[in-house]
């Protein structure tokens, strides 16, 4: 019988409030982002086009599809699932992978780019 990996779900309404507070933080004074309520949490919009989200598993960041391999080879960071679908341009970081304000701002920036690139 083969293990099935453990991933942390963050459960926890406070780590979800506390990483929303540091998203919407990096995210002050910028009038081109849209906060809405979608994809199982709360998302992050530029230009109509979702970038990141706070979710019950993470920190859910746009790499694009071409951008995609080289995110998950990267630490703490799982494909994206949603009903049991991988969008191909998504990702998903766990807590570990954006503990520092420093790493939290690299992911926000990703995905900024990623929506900053034409389509």
């Amino acid at each position: 019988m083969s293990a099935t990996p453990y991933r942390q779900t963050v459960t926890d309404a406070s780590v979800r409030s506390v990483t929303l507070q540091r998203v919407r933080r990096a995210l002050a004074g910028r009038p081109d982002i849209v906060e809405k309520r979608m994809v199982g949490g709360i998302s992050f919009s530029c230009r109509d086009r979702l970038f990141c989200g706070v979710t019950t598993v993470g920190l859910m960041v746009r790499v694009g599809a071409e951008g995609r391999h080289a995110a998950l080879g990267e630490p703490h960071v799982r494909p994206l699932e949603l009903g049991g679908r991988r969008p191909l341009g998504f990702v998903v970081v766990e807590p570990a992978g954006f503990a520092t304000q420093e790493l939290l701002q690299a992911w926000i920036e990703r995905g900024l780019a990623a929506v900053r690139s034409p389509r």
